[in-house]
């Protein structure tokens, strides 16, 4: 029977939950159908809203028992397309952001519970009001849902100092597919009682069951900060500027970001009002930042020490630090809306990769190397994480409309390519973002047997019948009706 007649799975869900949680407003509804990036369209059965853990495990216990698809979407920023239903009109999505309170606040335990429909901009805040830091920062931070986080594992600009966010977790609150309920929200730093349940879910991008809270881990709060905004000649240079802040900041390096002169040109050209800070050009720069815990620590002096010997040695040619808070998020305003300025400028192919650091820089000559030669319909936009290794590796139209289609009618050809470099190189083609349903073929083209096996198996021990999150990540066990 079709999903809205009598008896059907959608009438079965209102009459078991209420319209106040299964919700058909069309409005609602195509907001929920679109991915972010507006690569997949579906059209979901219906959106669930639940208020707790308890109404979430009674609509995945339904689900399962019915075989409806559950597609969990936190703030619909996923890069991967890993949010967005089907067109079969049959999937249900789930949505959290009604749970969205912070439970426990423990500063003495450096620690936080909260549920997963939390705004991660809201999570800082939490944290910063009581004295500490939670470090997970990323540009749709104002949107994104922890939740969605921890489930793509995400990561960001601070990955350098503090890890991704699984290394930010001590424990989960997740809803199996049959509606069992698993905690695991300890607060404990220690703790070898057997399998290590919780990185099961980080990462699985809602396909083994429903992350509804974590408990996460917080930092003292930094007291000094130095950035500074520095011009190299290439990435090679960046890298090994890299390696000189470390030995002399050591630990202290939070955020180290690699921005090419031509994403400085897109943002100036597509947001008014901004420029470059170093007002002779460079074909790269470097966007570095130190910060510790301790008050008035000359953390400034110690940064410029290091850049006046690097700038003497020939390692950089231009720096500047910022002399005031306003200077440093007009640093961070420029790298931050390098995405967006991209979007403005037209369409583009993104690959979100990460390689060992001792071979980002031949990577990025190589290819762009063949990139010049092979793909003359675009152009390259080069940025990312290089104190992780992770680079944000895309390809921007150029500017005439003949271009454009050509350029998006070889994606599948120019993302192959790139991802067997990155490849032979020791890499991964799924950095930060996850796999989504837009990697699905990536996986299976890269992965061994035996880790698509194991996958697999994992799969089928968590959700036999498929209903979480259908055709993402894995091929295999997708539910439908």
């Amino acid at each position: 029977m079709m999903p809205g007649g009598a008896g059907s799975p959608l009438q079965q869900l209102i009459a078991q939950f209420g319209s106040s949680i299964i919700v058909t407003d069309p409005a609602q509804l195509a907001a929920v159908n679109v991915d972010h990036r507006k690569l997949y369209e579906g059209k979901a059965l219906a959106l669930a809203l639940p208020r707790s853990t308890a109404e979430v495990s009674k609509l995945l216990a339904f689900c399962n028992a019915l075989r409806i698809g559950v597609v969990p979407q936190g703030g619909n920023t996923s890069y991967c397309g890993g949010t967005a239903p089907d067109a079969s009109g049959t999937q249900l999505v789930l949505s959290l952001r009604r749970m969205n309170a912070i439970r426990e606040m423990n500063p003495v335990n450096d620690s936080m519970i909260v549920e997963a429909g939390c705004i991660l901009a809201d999570v800082q805040r939490a944290a910063t009001d009581a004295g500490r830091f939670f470090p997970l920062s990323l540009g749709a931070e104002g949107s994104c849902q922890i939740g969605g986080n921890l489930s793509t594992n995400a990561g960001g600009v601070n990955v350098v100092r503090y890890g991704m966010a699984r290394d930010l977790v001590l424990g989960l609150e997740v809803v199996l597919a049959d509606g069992r309920v698993l905690s695991t929200l300890k607060t404990l730093r220690k703790d070898n009682t057997g399998y290590d349940l919780r990185h099961l879910f980080i990462g699985a991008e809602g396909t083994l069951g429903v992350i509804t809270a974590a408990s996460l881990k917080l930092f003292p709060a930094p007291r000094s900060v130095a950035t500074a905004f520095v011009a190299v000649q290439t990435p090679a240079a960046a890298v090994s500027l890299l390696a000189e802040l470390r030995k002399s900041c050591g630990d202290l390096v939070s955020s180290f970001e690699l921005i090419p002169n031509i994403a400085i040109d897109l943002v100036a050209k597509h947001l008014p009002g901004t420029r470059s800070p170093l007002e002779a050009g460079s074909p790269w720069y470097v966007l570095c930042e130190i910060t510790s815990a301790m008050s008035n620590e000359p953390l400034g002096e110690r940064l410029e020490t290091a850049l006046a010997a690097a700038l003497e040695t020939g390692l950089i040619t231009d720096a500047t630090l910022a002399q005031s808070e306003r200077e440093r998020q007009e640093f961070w305003f420029l790298r931050e809306h390098i995405p967006e300025a991209q979007r403005r400028d037209g369409s583009s192919l993104k690959h979100d990769i990460s390689l060992p650091l001792d071979r980002l820089a031949e990577f990025i000559a190589s290819s762009s190397d063949w990139l010049h030669d092979q793909v003359p319909e675009g152009f390259l936009v080069c940025y990312g994480h290089v104190g992780d290794g992770n680079l944000h590796f895309n390809i921007n139209q150029s500017s005439n409309s003949v271009a454009t289609g050509a350029l998006l009618a070889r994606q599948n050809e120019i993302r192959r390519a790139i991802h067997d470099r990155v490849h032979e190189m020791g890499g991964s083609f799924s950095a930060e973002h996850g796999i989504g349903r837009h990697k699905v073929e990536e996986l299976e083209r890269y992965a061994s047997p035996l880790e698509l096996e194991l996958m697999r198996n994992i799969k089928r021990a968590f959700d036999p019948n498929g209903i979480m999150n259908p055709g993402k990540v894995l091929h295999s066990g997708s539910a439908s009706r």
